[in-house]
């Protein structure tokens, strides 16, 4: 488990310095990343589904970057951008495309469906994200 998340830090930071984050601001978006990361890894470990377990972990992203780009004053997308690359499925759309290739379409067609609900999960989840934290600032401006 300590491997997982030192290597999201290390990736998430990484991106960060790829999409020219600021630099006080790499930490942070690693540790976006590595919250993320962890509650996915421990779902899944648990034996939730990669959808499901990605769906809840990039709400987790999402309400995270939405506290931190408040409290310092940054942009949201800063933490959310850098905190879900740990989980894009990268590997999986790999090896769909490697077997695409190959014309082994029984294997990649379920590759490529599940990298794709999974991809999907992450833009879900970062919606669901928004449209709480627009009902949360709606419902304060009331009070």
């Amino acid at each position: 488990m300590l491997a997982h998340l030192v290597t999201s830090l290390i990736a998430s930071s990484t991106f960060g310095i790829i999409f020219n984050v600021p630099k006080k601001s790499l930490l942070k978006c690693g540790l976006v990343g590595m919250i993320g990361w962890m509650l996915y890894i421990s779902l899944f470990l648990r034996g939730v589904d990669a959808v499901y377990a990605t769906l809840a972990a990039s709400v987790l992203v999402a309400i995270i970057s939405h506290i931190f780009a408040k409290v310092y004053k940054n942009p949201v997308i800063i933490y959310s951008i850098v905190g879900i690359i740990p989980l894009v499925p990268g590997g999986i759309s790999y090896d769909a495309m490697r077997n695409f290739v190959e014309n082994d379409y029984s294997t990649a067609l379920p590759l490529a469906a599940r990298a794709f609900m999974i991809s999907g999960a992450i833009a879900f989840g970062l919606v669901i994200s928004e449209v709480l934290n627009q009902l949360i600032i709606r419902r304060r401006k009331k009070v």
